[in-house]
Formats: C-alpha cells, sequence, structure tokens
C-alpha cells in the first residue's frame, strides 16, 4: 500500500435502546505510537477496544480517541435524599428557635446540595455487554475513518516527496558536472598565483602540477556525489515500497544533508558551492516533509 500521513480525524455516531453518542478518533505527528482514550463511566472495556484498535492500524502517531454516551432523560431516576434534608433541618433548628433565622421552605430545602439525587437505573449485565460492543464497533469505525484520512494524506505527501527526491537527483547530477571542472580551475588559479609571486623560473610547472594535485585531493567530492546518488536510488525504493517508512525516511534525511554539508565544504567554486546550498534548502523541505509520514 502507499504511504500514509500521521493527521487525520474520523466521526462515527450510533445508537441503541435508549442511548447515543458519539465516537471520535484524530491523531498528529508523533516519533511513536501513543493512544490517549476518554469515554463514560461505567464503559472500562472500551478502552483496552480503543488501544488494541489503534495498534492494528497504525505505527506512529499521537491518537486521540474520543467517546461521548448519552442516555435518555426518562429512564434517569430521580429520588430525594431524606436523610440529607434531616440533617439540613436539625442543623439550622437552633437557629430558627432563637428565631435568627426563618423556617426553611421546601424549594430552599430542595436546591440544597444532596438533597436531590438522580440514579441511573440499574444496567442489564447482557443488555450492557451488549451496548458496550456496538460502542466498541463505532470506536473501530472511527478508527478506519481515520485511517483513510490518514492515507489521504499519505497520497498526497507521496507526490511532493518524490518531487523533492527529483530534485535532489538533478542538483546531485548538476554539482557533479561543476566539480569536475574543480582540478583545471584550482590548477590555473594556482599557476596564477605563483607566477604573481615569485615569476617564472625554471621548475615551476613541475610544481604547479603537483601542488594542483594536491589540492584536487582535498577537494574531491566524488565520494560525496556518488553517496548522495546512492541515497536517492534509496530514497525511490522506500517511497515504492509498503508499508511505514516514516522512520527510515527521516535517517535518510540527516545522510542526505551530512553528505550535503561535506560537499559544500570542500567546494572551491563559488558555482558549485551555490549548488551546494540549493540542494541543502531541498533537502530541508524533503526533512520537514517526511515529519508527516507515518
Amino acid at each position: 500500500m502507499p504511504i500514509s500521513g500521521m493527521t487525520g480525524f474520523g466521526r462515527v455516531e450510533g445508537a441503541q435502546d435508549d442511548w447515543s453518542w458519539a465516537a471520535e478518533a484524530r491523531s498528529v505527528n508523533g516519533r511513536n505510537l501513543d493512544v490517549r482514550f476518554r469515554g463514560p463511566p461505567g464503559f472500562d472495556g472500551l478502552e483496552r477496544a480503543a488501544r488494541e484498535g489503534a495498534q492494528a492500524r497504525f505505527q506512529r502517531g499521537q491518537v486521540t480517541v474520543g467517546l461521548q454516551g448519552k442516555r435518555a432523560e426518562g429512564q434517569v431516576q430521580v429520588r430525594i435524599n431524606l436523610d440529607q434534608v434531616e440533617r439540613y433541618l436539625e442543623a439550622t433548628a437552633p437557629l430558627v428557635a432563637a428565631g435568627r433565622a426563618a423556617p426553611p421552605s421546601l424549594d430552599g430545602l430542595l436546591a440544597l446540595r444532596g438533597v436531590i439525587e438522580a440514579a441511573e437505573p440499574d444496567a442489564d449485565p447482557e443488555a450492557q455487554a451488549s451496548l458496550e460492543q456496538a460502542m466498541a464497533a463505532s470506536v473501530g469505525q472511527a478508527l478506519d475513518a481515520l485511517k483513510a484520512a490518514r492515507d489521504a494524506e499519505g497520497a498526497a505527501l507521496s507526490g511532493v516527496l518524490t518531487g523533492l527526491t527529483e530534485k535532489i537527483a538533478q542538483l546531485t547530477a548538476q554539482a557533479g558536472a561543476l566539480a569536475d571542472e574543480q582540478p583545471a580551475v584550482l590548477k590555473a588559479r594556482f599557476e596564477r598565483r605563483m607566477r604573481e609571486l615569485i615569476g617564472d623560473p625554471a621548475g615551476l610547472d613541475e610544481r604547479i602540477v603537483q601542488e594542483a594535485a594536491a589540492m584536487a585531493v582535498k577537494v574531491d567530492v566524488r565520494e560525496e556525489l556518488d553517496r548522495l546518488a546512492g541515497h536517492v536510488d534509496s530514497a525511490r525504493e522506500l517511497l515504492a515500497s509498503d508499508g511505514p517508512v516514516g522512520r527510515r525516511l527521516d535517517f535518510l534525511t540527516q545522510e542526505f544533508m551530512r553528505e550535503a554539508n561535506t560537499l559544500c565544504s570542500k567546494s572551491a567554486l563559488a558555482n558549485l558551492t551555490a549548488v551546494g546550498l540549493e540542494l541543502k534548502a531541498v533537502i530541508e523541505q524533503l526533512r520537514e516533509q517526511v515529519q508527516n509520514v507515518e
């Protein structure tokens, strides 16, 4: 399958009996896979379903799964906590007897904390298990939607990464052509400088050849160019391969940059240095885009 991105969003709604819910799954970039879950109380098994579902679909990224559930209001049971009412009356009785406070009214008592209690009806174990299974299915569907979004992002990234890789290949070839000119340019530059300093004594030509040869060895960038070309081939293979390749591409961009830095440091020509700097800029663009690849 093509490469996948690491950002996306998926949402699925569901309902069963007197319950309705919405499952959402979203993800952002991450070096490893980090799964977080938020769900309604009383459905602890859903966290395991979310984690296992994410691990089965993704290799990298910070994945957040959330499920919001709501029960029909008609199913909520309301009762008055008479024990709590008695405690309030007992606490205020001395104040009322002393005339320092009016007797509490009914609406005042009902507004006090703990007097009115809302309780869910006792759930049937089989019904609870069926409900949790239905919610877990919605979580899985939300994760599927998230994966589809990440795959779509990967498809868009694929063209960008391929274009940047081919640009690196073009600049590498351009640098190779310029690097071939370095020995002759260095020889001419050294010869001109030596003749300016000491004239044209006998044996100068031989010394110029020797010194130019030594300088050419120091600025030889053929090895760096060969490695850059090899890295381009590796990048092409990774972009055409199956499965998560983000980590390997990330490492490859570091190798690209290492060779480009050495190329610039060895360059003795202004135009070769300019190509090396452009090469570094393109590699940095590639590195930034690779951060979005799973």
